[in-house]
């Protein structure tokens, strides 16, 4: 099992990612998701905080040039569950999990984005009170628009210390090659946002990296350690 920050530091283009787990200590549920970006549109992002998690915004509104697919709620809150995605896929899980629908129903309704000749997976996540968790990753066949795959795995009882991670992209290229295989085992050595926020932010690709999130839930309590990383503003 790699170590999550040496795992990135390995991969210079991920493009969007989410790692769920626990800390190290066992106390907390573990909560990643970052952007990265080749284009101008892509890299003029940042994470603003929202009463409910977060949301991405244009660092400079006059250099947006098509805001369809980069901006969204990444993170958003439904009672004592937390969804984070790589899209607007996080207000169709809500609005599932409010109307007392599942999360994989939810994503039945949502195929891949509609960026050909990439075809970007659509990753989500959900986090339960307990600290179990569920990825989720929707992709075309092989790049084939076509046919949609959708991919749900569940982790029921996780292990102090250890965490899965989903991304897009497998890696950089023209067009960029759809993320392959399960959610990655991870090691998660951290046991404060704060820490693991710097180790994470120090590992992703310096060109391309463009915001972080991380939150620590701890599980007795619901309380939330929670660590907004934008390369705009520091």
């Amino acid at each position: 099992m790699t170590d999550l920050t040496a795992y990135l530091r390995e991969r210079t283009y991920p493009g969007r990612g989410i790692a769920l787990g626990r800390s190290a200590d066992g106390k907390k549920a573990v909560i990643v998701y970052f952007i990265m970006g080749r284009s101008v549109n892509s890299r003029n992002r940042v994470f603003a905080a929202t009463d409910d998690g977060i949301r991405t915004q244009a660092h400079d509104p006059a250099k947006m040039s098509d805001p369809s697919l980069i901006i969204y709620h990444p993170v958003r809150t439904v009672g004592k569950d937390t969804v984070v995605t790589n899209g607007d896929q996080t207000d169709t899980i809500r609005d599932a999990l409010l109307a007392g629908q599942t999360f994989a129903a939810a994503l039945r309704t949502r195929t891949f984005e509609p960026d050909g000749p990439n075809w970007t997976p659509r990753i989500s996540g959900l986090v339960s009170p307990d600290g179990s968790y569920k990825l989720s990753i929707l992709k075309s066949l092989d790049g084939d628009p076509s046919c949609c795959c959708r991919y749900f795995y569940e982790y029921e009882a996780p292990k102090a210390g250890m965490g899965h991670i989903i991304h897009t992209y497998a890696a950089d290229g023209e067009p960029l090659p759809s993320y392959v295989g399960e959610p990655a085992p991870v090691a998660i050595g951290a046991d404060d946002a704060g820490t693991l926020a710097e180790q994470v932010w120090a590992a992703l690709n310096e060109d391309n990296k463009v915001s972080l999130y991380v939150s620590y839930i701890d599980l007795a309590t619901g309380e939330r350690d929670t660590v907004i990383v934008n390369k705009h503003n520091g």
